[in-house]
């Protein structure tokens, strides 16, 4: 990565799907008018990347041989990003059209108050899939589990706003996050106390803390495969548990 790269990308991995994972990697890389350079960084127990994308030049693949966490793997790019205009926190498995980065990346620059934008996700059967919050009550947390008062479930994920029209919600998914790089390293990346979830969550209460705001745009689109892991699986609920009760201990 040379010192004129205005875009950079961060992907963390645990035993990924590879097909979704190639269609992410392709849909970045696919970016024109850019230098990027994108880092994979791999918490799986064993590499089963294809070489293709371990050895491609705009690609660096980071193997850490244990899984550290999403936050802490997330920030291992911070002293590598410090000459990039703009940081994407991705998930594993978005796909999206490679002329959206322009577009947001335009509302950015117009934005100086703004750290961090998201597009409108959807899930591939083209259904809206709410990636905009309300900052959650443990109250929230407890009811959205158990799949009851939908009503406020709904207020929660702004539903009762035009979500067709842009606004600065409170919180955002960490599915598709693109920052201002040095907004990001401000920030100091994602807070390493949470292994998983709620970091998404938390990194939007301290933007707030730098008197920025985080910013929605619906005319740009994105597809996102949403696998929902953590109700069905002990392990991962408790992992959720345990990064809320962090959460609210802090804020």
């Amino acid at each position: 990565m040379d010192n004129y790269t205005n875009i950079t990308a961060c992907i963390v991995l645990y035993n990924e799907n590879i097909n979704d994972l190639e269609n992410a990697v392709h849909s970045f890389l696919n970016i024109s008018n850019f230098t990027k350079h994108l880092f994979l960084v791999d918490n799986s127990p064993q590499q089963n990347l294809p070489l293709e994308l371990k050895n491609h030049p705009d690609i660096t693949y980071v193997f850490n041989n244990k899984n550290l966490g999403f936050a802490k793997a997330q920030n291992l790019v911070l002293d590598k990003i410090k000459d990039s205009k703009y940081h994407l926190v991705l998930n594993p498995d978005v796909t999206f059209k490679p002329n959206i980065i322009q577009q947001l990346i335009e509302t950015l620059k117009n934005k100086t108050n703004v750290a961090v934008i998201t597009p409108k996700i959807q899930f591939p059967n083209g259904k809206h899939q709410y990636n905009v919050r309300k900052y959650p009550t443990f109250f929230d947390l407890i009811i959205r589990k158990l799949n009851i008062f939908k009503s406020r479930i709904h207020e929660q994920e702004y539903r009762n706003k035009d979500l067709n029209q842009p606004f600065y919600p409170e919180a955002i998914h960490g599915a598709f996050m693109l920052f201002k790089s040095e907004d990001f390293i401000s920030l100091n990346g994602f807070d390493e106390r949470y292994f998983l979830y709620m970091e998404d969550i938390d990194i939007c209460k301290k933007i707030d803390l730098l008197e920025k705001k985080k910013y929605y745009d619906p005319s740009v689109q994105i597809t996102h495969v949403l696998q929902k892991e953590s109700s069905k699986k002990i392990k991962l609920f408790l992992w959720h548990l345990s990064s809320a009760f962090k959460y609210f201990v802090k804020w």
